[in-house]
């Protein structure tokens, strides 16, 4: 069934969870469709596990358009989400829609996520009236990573609890479809959960949630930098690719690969005819000249 706007509520109003990853290229959104993953995400964290930036904030529109259209290639039934990077939305309204089209039009999204809570309320009533599906996203928010002073838990005491509840209530008023709670405690994602009539997606905030999404590095065991407590390894490709480079390196240098079955065949008469011409070319004259 093709996941929408309108089946991804449905789920929420039927009990069945979401399920999301984060993508960025045609071949492992392949493997993502076939698997019967919900929504993709095309997430500005590319900065950090495509780019090799400490942070997404580097990250510009044009990037995730191209990552995005790649995606979009590959998919049929899954749903298509596009991150609004830092500071494509926030100067301005204008820039927000104008942006966000771009992400639709140019990357072939379905729809576009923007981290804030109220203070972005102008900004998703706009995108939302220029006919643009939003997932808001609330809780820990990487762009604001300054101002937080680091990857922190969001929501411990009353006052910011209290506010992310609010956050999450403004959000859906200004028309939001879905909205991401990250690095929230498990009660409070619960109580928010349960406050909204749009789904939320979980990172790092518990099974309460409607659906779940993750980096999908992180969840094979790709990207080994840092593992944050949220995070499930499900395999361990980073290590099994590892080891398929290391024997890939020593075959070659072995001339154990490629081996006889991976080579094509031609005439030895070809050979040797090329050969006899090549010698009467070079006791002739220069092929130069």
């Amino acid at each position: 069934m093709k996941n929408t706007v309108t089946t991804l509520q449905q789920m929420k109003r039927d009990g069945q969870k979401i399920s999301m990853l984060t993508c960025y290229d045609y071949t492992t959104a392949c493997l993502m469709e076939e698997a019967g993953i919900n929504a993709i995400l095309i997430g500005d964290s590319l900065g950090m596990t495509m780019m090799g930036y400490s942070d997404t904030l580097p990250v510009t529109v044009d990037d995730i358009i191209h990552h995005c259209a790649s995606v979009s290639r590959a998919l049929k039934n899954t749903f298509l989400v596009a991150d609004m990077p830092f500071m494509s939305y926030q100067a301005s309204v204008v820039d927000a829609v104008k942006n966000a089209g771009r992400l639709i039009k140019e990357g072939h999204a379905q729809a576009v996520k923007l981290e804030g809570g109220a203070s972005v309320c102008e900004q998703i009533k706009a995108i939302v009236k220029a006919d643009i599906p939003v997932v808001a996203h609330i809780g820990l928010t990487p762009q604001s990573i300054n101002a937080f002073g680091g990857f922190k838990v969001q929501g411990k005491n009353y006052d910011r609890a209290l506010q992310l509840l609010r956050d999450a209530k403004a959000v859906e008023e200004a028309g939001a479809f879905m909205v991401t709670l990250e690095c929230v405690p498990e009660k409070l994602a619960t109580l928010i959960s349960n406050e909204l009539s749009i789904p939320t997606i979980g990172i790092g905030a518990g099974n309460g949630c409607d659906g779940q999404v993750l980096v999908y590095q992180d969840m094979l065991g790709m990207f080994t930098g840092f593992k944050p407590k949220f995070v499930k390894r499900f395999a361990n490709i980073g290590e099994d690719m590892k080891n398929a480079f290391k024997a890939y390196d020593a075959e070659v240098k072995s001339m154990a690969f490629p081996a006889e079955e991976h080579n094509f065949a031609i005439d030895e008469k070809i050979i040797a005819d090329i050969e006899r011409e090549e010698l009467s070319v070079d006791a002739d004259e220069s092929l130069c000249s």
